[in-house]
């Protein structure tokens, strides 16, 4: 039986990893962050051994001792969190004085070199979950109409520069215009944002989200992906149209959400890369 090591960020990514890992056939070895790990990892995956953020050497080297060469990371960890809170060991120290910058995917394409030269390899974080990724086309009983479509190419080209700066992955769009942008705040606070700043102008409800990957999206870790949380977000926020890049991004508990998507005739696309033609 494979041991897998599992690094559980926040929410329900790592859940369903730990749960697909296992009906698999694999035996999970946990390791949460203290105070971002949901403690419902625990019942699934057993014992979880917790150690606070910026810890390198310690997780490491228990991953090693339990005899783990594969790990997957998953569970989003705030990017804000480096502004405060964060206690990085002499390992991260030294790792984070080496960066150019302190951008996401550079702060843990360096966390995954470390884990690399410790033999650990760090495997695509929807390796046990690929059956919930996004596909190409409508994924609802309402497809776009034309103003949402003509939205959606908007916003395309906008979150696309957004993640290519690793700033964020998802613009809001209405009537034409790009209403919000996402910064650190992640994907729900951006959508309530563009709700408020579109009620300022005397404008409700129907918008459009485009959520992308980045330019050679690194499967390994921050990945777009969304869940029955964030519907209930664009319930409140009058969203009608979603538009994900196929392949890439992640729908939890994928058949509930196109469920309860259509229920609130929800109008959700997928597209490749280079978005609508």
């Amino acid at each position: 039986m494979e041991k897998l090591g599992l690094i559980a960020g926040a929410g329900r990514f790592p859940i369903l990893v730990a749960q697909e890992a296992k009906r698999a056939g694999a035996e999970v070895v946990a390791f949460g962050l203290t105070g971002i790990t949901d403690p419902a990892l625990e019942p699934i995956a057993g014992k979880v051994e917790y150690y606070r953020l910026g810890q390198i050497d310690k997780p490491m080297a228990a991953l090693k001792a339990a005899g783990v060469t594969r790990v997957v990371m998953a569970g989003k960890v705030q990017h804000v969190s480096l502004f405060g809170g964060i206690l990085p060991d002499l390992r991260a120290t030294k790792m984070l004085a080496r960066l150019a910058d302190k951008r996401t995917d550079t702060i843990l394409k360096a966390v995954a070199d470390e884990f690399a030269k410790e033999g650990l390899e760090l495997l695509s974080s929807v390796a046990y979950l690929g059956h919930m990724l996004v596909g190409t086309g409508v994924q609802t009983k309402r497809k776009p109409d034309a103003a949402e479509l003509a939205d959606i190419r908007l916003g395309w080209k906008a979150a696309k520069a957004l993640a290519g700066f690793d700033v964020g992955q998802t613009v809001v769009c209405k009537d034409g215009a790009v209403i919000a942008l996402e910064g650190m705040e992640g994907t729900d606070a951006c959508i309530r944002r563009a709700r408020d700043l579109a009620a300022t102008h005397g404008k409700s409800g129907a918008l459009t989200v485009v959520k992308v990957a980045k330019p050679k999206q690194d499967m390994r870790f921050d990945i777009p992906v969304l869940g029955l949380d964030s519907l209930t977000v664009f319930a409140e926020a009058g969203v009608t149209a979603l538009a994900l890049e196929a392949g890439t991004t992640l729908l939890f508990d994928k058949p509930e959400f196109i469920k309860r998507a259509d229920a609130q005739k929800l109008a959700i696309a997928g597209y490749k890369p280079e978005g609508p033609a």
